[in-house]
């Protein structure tokens, strides 16, 4: 049963970083694309940024040049590096693994102004 893991999330002021942690079980890890999403209060969950098993990266527009997504195999770890946040930023942020369908349990993350 595979199952993930979020940590890092909190409270920051805008103009501030934080940085996301998804840590998986199990080996598949190493050749699942995984993808982070996050869903704000009264809105549909989007998709923020991707990462292949090979690294290549994806992004939402609305996180481009600001966000960054990576991942450590040996550690069945992916990241979420969000910099310069933004109120609008606020939400419940998940990570996925792909290839499951696997869903971690949420770490919220709070922009203020």
């Amino acid at each position: 049963q595979v199952q993930l893991v979020e940590s890092g999330g909190g409270l920051v002021q805008a103009g501030g970083s934080l940085r996301l942690s998804c840590a998986a079980s199990g080996s598949i890890f190493k050749i699942s694309t995984m993808d982070w999403y996050r869903q704000a209060p009264g809105k549909q969950r989007e998709l923020v940024a991707t990462i292949t098993s090979i690294g290549t990266t994806n992004y939402a527009d609305s996180v481009k040049g600001r966000f960054t997504i990576s991942r450590d195999n040996a550690k069945n770890t992916v990241y979420l590096q969000m910099n310069s946040l933004k109120p609008e930023d606020t939400a419940v942020y998940y990570c996925r693994m792909v290839v499951y369908d696997r869903w971690g349990q949420g770490t919220q993350v709070t922009v203020s102004s």
